[in-house]
């Protein structure tokens, strides 16, 4: 099946119960926006791997694009730099009331947006309305309302939110259908975040429209503005570079330098060279067999912990073949992943059991790995009749991830694998954003490599995210029999308020997973790097790949 979530089904009825206490003092500085910083602090030079798709964070869907607006756009709540938990950000505090079903948030006060308008409740209440009410093309866009949320203004009886009502200028009530452990923490996705009412409404920002197999934005996708540390500066396509100006008027600590440029350098080999000439100062996902020799030339190689999972998605849907739980077992035993993890992996690679890392709850501790054993997959193949399998099989070009730092190697290994028990594989290629993924959720190829990095610390955010989303008709039930028996059951796990009662629930589903349903084929969890040059320091790496840059700073070497 397509592994990339389908939000649009995602029914939030059934979320459920737990409830977040009011929380901590904010990892933001309360200065009046005057403290770290000058007149003229330099300028840090990233090295991206690919090209955002546009710039309104609601409508963005990959790392590139969130990578660039993360440091623009804020939400009520966010994300402690290194770690994955939640802390206050233009929220101060938030309670919930008896049922978990309106959530009372506490404002900061001194917070502006980049255009001068002030933050305050209305703010945040338009912010969410204007998210629940989009267009048919934009409730395809806006895929993580979608996913969290459920439903979109259309649907309003299957969706999370049920609205939103300024109770002071610095006080706004938050209701919901139902109590849910993912709420308040979601909204800390870069997608949520608060964005000027004014900005919105001139830009036209929920214009979208579809257009081919993808979408064309309004003006504002290319005029964002937000309350963050760095405001939009502009998009030079033809040369590949994003700049963003430190916002002089932040309302915590202001950047540490003056302005924050992205390159954009698809081919990881031409990023270390640019490193090295100095025209950088710092990259995402280096080759892991590059990290000893980077250190040795002075850099610093700052390893993130794992919180991902690479995964082979099948599409029985374009392959009938697929439907048959034998010859997905088949390529399972196929794959000899532990040399693929020890050759095209970093140190600290695992090879997966299960569709989530090993630090989540729900995590289940006694799952085997599927063997390496084309002997038993030659069997399954021929009990199946299908000794004769052929696969359209995909992988991305012009983007590193994560959890596949070189995409064409990782899909030659699977190949090579493949290949050896008997199948014909027909290789199909396209950009990350140009195409690949597009084609993943219109159902085009049999097999492809994709991933998911975790957008917070809970299991429905990975298995939830794949499996959760299915209603009766979404895919058919021939192909499909266990799809919507699964989404419900995981959504009723996601409901049981006691912790360690859920966690209980989630690894009996993720036994279920690999035993009974095998819908794709997790292959492993890696530890993603980034690098950069010497003299660069107040790089924070985040578990979510989720860094801030307005810690940075650039010196001499």
């Amino acid at each position: 099946m397509s592994l990339r979530r389908n939000p649009a089904t995602l029914t939030a009825a059934v979320l459920a119960a737990a409830t977040l206490a009011s929380c901590a003092d904010s990892q933001r500085d309360d200065g009046d926006g005057d403290g770290g910083g000058g007149s003229d602090d330099g300028t840090f030079i990233f090295g991206a791997a690919g090209a955002p798709e546009m710039f309104d964070p609601f409508y963005a869907t990959d790392g590139e694009t969130f990578r660039v607006t993360r440091q623009m756009f804020e939400g009520l709540v966010g994300i402690k730099p290194g770690t994955a938990e939640v802390v206050p950000e233009l929220a101060t505090e938030w309670t919930p009331n008896d049922d978990g079903t309106e959530w009372t948030f506490t404002l900061r006060d001194d917070v502006t947006f980049h255009d001068g308008e002030a933050f305050n409740a209305e703010a945040v209440c338009y912010n969410f309305d204007r998210m629940f009410d989009q267009n048919e093309a934009g409730q395809t866009a806006g895929e993580y309302w979608g996913y969290v949320m459920g439903a979109f203004s259309n649907d309003a009886e299957n969706s999370l939110y049920q609205g939103c009502e300024a109770a002071g200028e610095f006080e706004a009530v938050i209701s919901i259908s139902g109590p849910t452990s993912g709420f308040p923490t979601m909204l800390s996705l870069e997608s949520l975040s608060m964005q000027s009412p004014k900005a919105l409404e001139e830009g036209d920002a929920n214009g979208i429209a579809a257009e081919g197999e993808g979408f064309s934005f309004p003006a504002y996708a290319d005029a964002p503005v937000g309350t963050g540390p760095f405001t939009f500066g502009e998009y030079d396509e033809a040369n590949g570079t994003i700049t963003l100006a430190r916002n002089d008027d932040y309302w915590g600590d202001a950047a540490q330098t003056s302005e924050l440029v992205f390159r954009v350098i698809p081919d990881e080999s031409t990023r270390r060279q640019e490193l090295e000439a100095g025209s950088i100062n710092g990259y995402d996902l280096p080759n892991p067999v590059d990290w000893a020799g980077l250190e040795s030339d002075g850099n610093s190689v700052e390893v993130r912990d794992p919180f991902n999972i690479l995964y082979l998605g099948l599409n029985p849907e374009a392959n009938p073949a697929l439907k048959d739980l034998n010859v997905r077992k088949a390529l399972y035993h196929a794959l000899n992943r532990d040399q693929l993890v020890s050759t095209q992996l970093p140190e600290g690679a695992a090879v997966a059991t299960q569709f989530m890392p090993d630090t989540v709850s729900g995590y289940n501790t006694t799952i085997e790995p599927y063997a390496y054993d084309p002997d038993e997959a030659k069997r399954l193949l021929a009990e199946a009749g299908a000794e004769d399998l052929e696969l359209t099989f995909a992988y991305p070009t012009e983007v590193s991830r994560p959890y596949m730092p070189d995409p064409e190697k990782i899909y030659e290994a699977l190949r090579t694998d493949l290949e050896a028990v008997g199948i014909t594989v027909n290789v199909k290629t396209a950009s990350w954003n140009g195409g690949y993924l597009d084609n993943v959720t219109a159902g085009k190829y049999d097999a492809y490599i994709l991933g998911w990095t975790g957008d917070y610390d809970s299991p429905f955010n990975f298995i939830g995210t794949f499996f959760g989303n299915l209603k009766e008709n979404d895919f058919g039930t021939e192909a499909y029999p266990w799809g919507k028996t699964l989404a419900d059951d995981l959504r009723a796990a996601d409901a049981v308020v006691d912790d360690a009662e859920r966690g209980a629930a989630f690894e009996t589903l993720n036994q279920q997973i690999m035993d009974e349903y095998l819908p794709g084929l997790p292959i492993s969890h890696s530890p993603p790097a980034l690098v950069v040059g010497p003299g660069v320091d107040g790089v924070v790496p985040s578990p979510l790949t989720a860094e801030e840059f307005d810690t940075v700073t650039v010196g001499g070497e």
